[in-house]
């Protein structure tokens, strides 16, 4: 058998490697005037009147971004489960109460019906999760949000350079959106993350919270020529800042967005065409005005395809392909199942899901020979165990 096929690599070449060089050798290596630039680039990348600042993480970017908007305990906000732990995480960490609701089955994002019906008195904020690259219904959203006076931060570790209705992810109107640069994303630097704001005072607080609650930066206080060494705690705040060796990676990672989603998109469409008539559901296309983002090329398999989700994987594994799953969602989880009482039958949607997906190898590194070993794997897999495979695509179609 020839290479093991990973589940996805970053796409790391001399120029993020001579961009951490230089770094390296300014004597600067925490958060200073590569996370500057890096800032300043990722505004200039999305457009518009924004407040972009760098974290280590998009989970300390979430935490930050509720704190900033004021959640605190007691207060209730609505998420879904079909997301990663970090997505509730955070609202725990304010000692407030997270709210699950279900997921649209065509998109896995979370439905705004279910949202609306989970308003309390005590509901402040709503997280909506970008699934995968495809956005969430936002015009469906911020309607709820607008309706109930409620505050949306999006979860948009997934959403580089996804768009809704014609507007890149982190330009809409809420309060904030999380990006995730983690080693798996459509920008990597590793760790890190970025939090976009149009609010001021949201990025105001966020800038301080991120540094121990420091009323004055570090990088102006070390640089400056005069004495600075002065400095005020106004809040107890966080160690959630960005070096500048990570941020020399996301910068030459951020001019190579748009080459990166070209390949993933054309990765998408191979595996679209190459899997149609298959048992299985394949992901849904986004509309002409909105954009994926493809993290994520998830599939789903038919009850008729004769194969576990589990079987499929490991079958998978022994042709030496990796594959995973996106996610096991949070009500089957014990911390989450226990605290709240929560049970598989509140979330079908989510459920099924959860049963039947599989997320396929996708990332910029992955040559034409690479994806057609997956397709080949996939495609002999079923051939193999489906009942009746004859019957393809008509009736995909029909169970679908």
């Amino acid at each position: 058998m020839s290479e093991f096929i990973p589940f996805a690599l970053p796409d790391i070449d001399n120029e993020e490697i001579d961009s951490v060089v230089e770094t390296l050798r300014s004597g600067w290596i925490t958060t200073g005037p590569k996370t500057k630039q890096f800032e300043r680039a990722f505004a200039a990348f999305l457009g518009g009147n924004l407040h972009s600042l760098a974290v280590n993480s998009a989970t300390a970017g979430l935490h930050l971004a509720i704190e900033a908007i004021g959640i605190v305990p007691g207060d209730e906000v609505i998420t879904t489960v079909h997301t990663f732990t970090a997505t509730a995480e955070v609202i725990r960490y304010m000692g407030a109460h997270p709210v699950f609701v279900d997921i649209d089955p065509k998109t896995f994002c979370i439905d705004p019906a279910k949202i609306e019906a989970a308003v309390t008195l005590r509901t402040k904020a709503i997280i909506p999760v970008h699934y995968g690259g495809m956005a969430c219904d936002m015009d469906a959203i911020l309607a709820v949000a607008k309706k109930h006076n409620l505050k949306v931060v999006e979860d948009a570790a997934h959403a580089l350079p996804t768009r809704s209705d014609g507007q890149l992810i982190g330009t809409l109107d809420t309060e904030a959106a999380v990006f995730s640069f983690y080693a798996t994303k459509t920008l990597a630097t590793g760790e890190g993350g970025m939090v976009v704001t149009r609010n001021p005072d949201v990025a105001n607080r966020i800038g301080v919270m991120r540094l121990h609650g420091i009323s004055k930066d570090a990088f102006d206080r070390y640089s400056s020529r005069k004495p600075a060494w002065r400095y005020e705690v106004v809040a107890p705040g966080f160690k959630y800042n960005l070096t500048d060796v990570a941020s020399a990676i996301g910068i030459e990672q951020l001019k190579k967005v748009r080459q990166f989603h070209a390949r993933r998109m054309a990765l998408a469409a191979r595996y679209d065409e190459a899997l149609g008539d298959l048992p299985l559901v394949l992901p849904p296309r986004p509309t002409d005005r909105s954009a994926h983002a493809w993290h994520l090329y998830v599939i789903q398999l038919l009850e008729s395809a004769g194969s576990s989700r589990d079987e499929l994987i490991d079958e998978m594994a022994a042709a030496g392909i990796c594959t995973s799953v996106h996610y096991i969602p949070l009500h089957l989880h014990p911390y989450w199942r226990d605290m709240y009482g929560l049970r598989p039958e509140q979330f079908p949607n989510a459920t099924r899901a959860f049963n039947h997906i599989v997320s396929l190898p996708l990332y910029t590194r992955m040559t034409d020979a690479d994806q057609d070993r997956v397709i080949c794997a996939i495609r002999s897999i079923l051939h193999r165990r489906h009942r009746s495979f004859e019957v393809f695509p008509e009736n995909a179609a029909a169970e679908a």
